[in-house]
């Protein structure tokens, strides 16, 4: 379960980045989060703190809940 999760956590990340045209090191210069770990967060080998997705959401102009939503490309 919690490796489900991480890896949902994970696709939704690479996703929302993605649909703002970021790379790993924009979004690691819009967090302060290394460009490594980033990458282990999308490839879902990192569990995040709810400050590290509330970081994470405000650089991407994202909602919290939307690491968490599951869509049809992600089932």
């Amino acid at each position: 379960m919690a490796t489900d999760m991480r890896a949902l956590v994970g696709i939704n990340l690479l996703r929302l980045r993605h649909r703002r045209k970021l790379t790993q090191d924009q979004l690691s210069e819009r967090t302060g989060f290394t460009q490594a770990y980033i990458s282990s967060l999308e490839r879902g080998r990192r569990n995040p703190t709810i400050l590290t997705l509330q970081a994470l959401g405000s650089a991407l102009k994202a909602d919290v809940v939307e690491f968490f939503e599951r869509h049809a490309s992600n089932s």
